[in-house]
């Protein structure tokens, strides 16, 4: 990954998906946020990295098996092992919680590895015991029965559907309480740039709406409210009293 987009990596993890989700939708892409998926826990830490993808289809009875699962060529088990440090694995279950997508174990050892985070568009099972790893973990819904009974696991690395959003290896993953965003790769320094421009410009939104001026040439900018905006940096971000 480049200085550049190591730096617009870390302007993503001081702003929300909906910034980002904005900046995409300026540059006319819209489905670009996961549909149904949500934070394991509340307050887990924002997630931001390239994907590493892992894809299943529905599982068959005479190819799948515990027995099966337990091979050290299962690319479940292989996804767990290979997704590189700083990633977030990103799970296409077609959608399904009829079988676990990741247990607690997995969770323990990707944490171990430095990878960032998992999605899914299926769900987890122990999942107290994930939350309690402190990986950031995002799911439809809780899955208890194990995984070979519905999951057969096809492609590593492959470019994937997860949750109604394309998701191509390398693509930036952002998540946060609202949900879950996905920035085309090529992309993520601008999308970074916009969206860190645009939190910032709500710093001033904010204390000028808390003062009691209304959203009118406030909200959305205007050109006359984004000066105001440079001129408030400009002056060390003073207070809306400091001002008057």
């Amino acid at each position: 990954m480049s200085p550049e987009e190591e730096a617009a990596l870390e302007q993503l993890r001081q702003v929300g998906t909906a910034n980002v989700a904005n900046a995409l939708y300026a540059r006319g892409l819209r489905n670009v946020v996961m549909h149904g998926v949500a934070p394991l826990a509340p307050g887990q830490e924002q997630l931001v990295g390239p994907a590493y993808t892992l894809r299943f289809i529905p599982a068959r009875e005479d190819l799948d098996s515990m027995a099966e699962y337990g091979k050290d060529s299962n690319l479940h088990r292989r996804a767990i092992e290979e997704a590189p440090p700083g990633s977030v694995l990103v799970i296409d279950a077609f959608g399904s919680t009829r079988a676990s997508s990741m247990g607690d174990m997995m969770a323990a050892r990707l944490r171990r590895r430095g990878v960032a985070g998992v999605i899914t568009d299926g769900g987890y099972r122990d999942t107290t015991a994930i939350a309690a790893t402190g990986l950031p973990c995002y799911q439809s819904g809780n899955a208890t029965p194990a995984t070979p009974i519905v999951l057969h696991p096809v492609a590593l690395d492959e470019p994937i559907g997860c949750a109604g959003v394309a998701v191509y290896p390398g693509d930036i993953v952002v998540g946060d309480g609202d949900g879950v965003v996905v920035i085309p790769r090529h992309l993520v320094v601008e999308i970074a740039e916009a969206a860190y421009a645009a939190h910032e410009y709500e710093q001033f939104a904010e204390l000028q709406i808390g003062a009691g001026r209304p959203l009118f040439g406030l909200f959305p900018a205007t050109p006359e409210s984004t000066t105001e905006f440079h001129a408030w940096v400009a002056a060390g971000r003073p207070a809306p009293e400091e001002i008057a």
